[in-house]
C-alpha cells in the first residue's frame, strides 16, 4: 500500500496540460472540430472540477501538429513560443447560449461535412478539461474516425488522488450524458457512435441503464456501436448494468489490457478483482454479445491507453473504430483479418492481438492469463 501511495503522489505532482491559444498567424496544423458538453463548473473563464447543475455547450478547433509521433499529444513547454509544428493549440473556443444553439450548429458541421454520424467521446478518471479535448482531437484525428466529433466532459477532478471524487462525479453526470446525446439525435445523427475510457465506461453504461429503464428496450435505437477502452468496471456492475439495460448495442467492443497498471491499482483501491478492461478470461461476460479484444502486446506507458497511443493499433484500426459496420454481426468471420487469436466462448468473442512478426515466426501467445 505505501508502494502505490508513492506511485499516486508522484503522479499528483506531474504538470497538467492547458489550452493554448495559436498565436495569430501562426500556421503548420491540421484543425480537428470538438463540440463539447460539460457538466464542470465553470470558474472564471475556465472550466474546473466543480459539478454544475446547468450544463455548458462549447466548440473547440485542435491543430493537430505534423511533427509529432502518432498517439502522442504534445503540450506546448512554458520556456518557449509555441510551435505550430510540434504543439497541439487551439486555433478557437466559443460557448453556446442554449442546447439549442449548440445542436443548430453541429446539424451545420454534420451537413458542411456531408456526415450523418457523430461520435460521442468519454473522458476517463483524472482529466482536466483540456487534456480531454486535445486526447478527443488526437484520437479523432490518428484513428481517421469518419463523423463528427462530440465529447462529454463530466467533472473529474484531474487529480491522481481524487478517485473517489471521480466516482462520485460519475453518478452525478449520468443525466448530463443522457441529456447530450437527446442534443446529438436532434442535431439529426442518424447513427451515434460512443467512445469511452477508463471511468468513462462506468459513465456511459450508467446512462445507457438510466435510458434503458426509462423509456424501454427503443430508447437505444440510435446508438450503433459502443467502444470501451480499457473499462475501469467492477465486473459484476458491469453484469448488472447490461442485465439491466437489455439488449446492448451493436457492435458492443472492449480494448483491455492484462498489463494494464492503472486498472491494477484501482482494483487495490476498490477492494476488488479483475476490471472489466483487465479481466482474467472472456468467459466471465460469455452470456453477453461482446467483443473483447487483448491488447497487452502493444502496451504502451502504463498500457491505460493502448488503442489511443500505440501507433501500431492506431494503424491497424484506423478509418474502422467508430462506424456501425466496423465490428457487426460478421465479427466472427472478420477478425481472422486482424492479427491476433480470436476464442469465442458462448455469445463473447475475445481477440488476443499480437505483432504480425510473432504470428509469423510463430511465438506463443503474449501475456498470458
Amino acid at each position: 500500500m505505501r508502494k502505490l501511495l508513492m506511485v499516486l503522489v508522484l503522479a499528483g505532482c506531474a504538470a497538467r496540460g492547458e489550452f493554448t491559444m495559436a498565436p495569430e498567424g501562426l500556421a503548420g496544423g491540421t484543425p480537428e472540430t470538438i463540440f463539447v458538453g460539460t457538466t464542470r463548473m465553470k470558474d472564471g473563464e475556465v472550466y474546473a472540477f466543480g459539478r454544475s447543475g446547468e450544463p455548458g455547450f462549447l466548440r473547440y478547433d485542435v491543430a493537430i501538429p505534423p511533427e509529432r509521433e502518432p498517439g502522442e499529444v504534445n503540450w506546448p513547454p512554458k520556456t518557449r513560443k509555441p510551435d505550430g509544428k510540434r504543439d497541439f493549440l487551439t486555433l478557437d473556443a466559443r460557448g453556446f447560449d442554449s442546447a439549442d444553439a449548440f445542436s443548430d450548429a453541429l446539424r451545420s458541421a454534420m451537413k458542411l461535412r456531408g456526415q450523418t454520424d457523430a461520435v460521442v467521446y468519454v473522458h476517463g478518471f483524472n482529466n482536466t478539461m483540456a487534456e480531454g479535448v486535445y486526447r478527443v482531437a488526437q484520437m479523432h484525428h490518428d484513428l481517421k474516425v469518419p463523423g463528427v466529433a462530440v465529447h462529454y466532459a463530466w467533472p473529474s477532478r484531474g487529480s491522481a488522488l481524487g478517485y473517489v471524487y471521480d466516482r462520485d462525479s460519475v453518478m452525478f453526470a449520468r443525466s448530463g450524458f443522457v441529456s447530450l446525446l437527446d442534443e446529438v439525435e436532434d442535431a439529426g445523427a442518424r447513427e451515434i457512435i460512443i467512445i469511452a475510457h477508463s471511468m468513462g465506461a462506468f459513465l456511459t453504461m450508467e446512462g445507457l441503464r438510466q435510458m434503458a429503464l426509462k423509456d424501454g428496450p427503443g430508447a437505444l435505437d440510435r446508438i450503433k456501436g459502443v467502444v470501451l477502452i480499457a473499462p475501469d468496471l467492477d465486473l459484476d456492475v458491469f453484469r448488472a448494468q447490461a442485465r439491466d439495460i437489455g439488449k446492448l448495442p451493436e457492435p458492443f467492443v472492449i480494448f483491455g489490457s492484462s498489463r494494464d497498471r492503472v486498472l491494477n491499482i484501482s482494483a487495490t483501491l476498490s477492494g476488488t478483482g479483475d476490471r472489466l478492461g483487465n479481466m482474467e478470461s472472456v468467459a466471465q461476460v460469455a452470456d453477453l454479445n461482446v467483443i473483447y479484444l487483448d491488447t497487452a502486446a502493444y502496451n504502451t506507458g502504463d498500457g491505460h491507453l493502448n488503442l489511443g497511443e500505440n501507433p501500431a493499433l492506431l494503424s491497424l484500426f484506423g478509418g474502422l473504430i467508430g462506424i456501425a459496420d466496423a465490428f457487426t454481426a460478421d465479427a466472427r468471420a472478420r477478425v481472422g483479418l486482424l492479427p491476433g487469436l480470436v476464442l469465442t466462448v458462448r455469445n463473447a468473442t475475445e481477440i488476443v492481438l499480437r505483432p504480425v512478426g510473432a504470428i509469423a515466426e510463430g511465438r506463443p501467445r503474449l501475456a498470458p492469463r
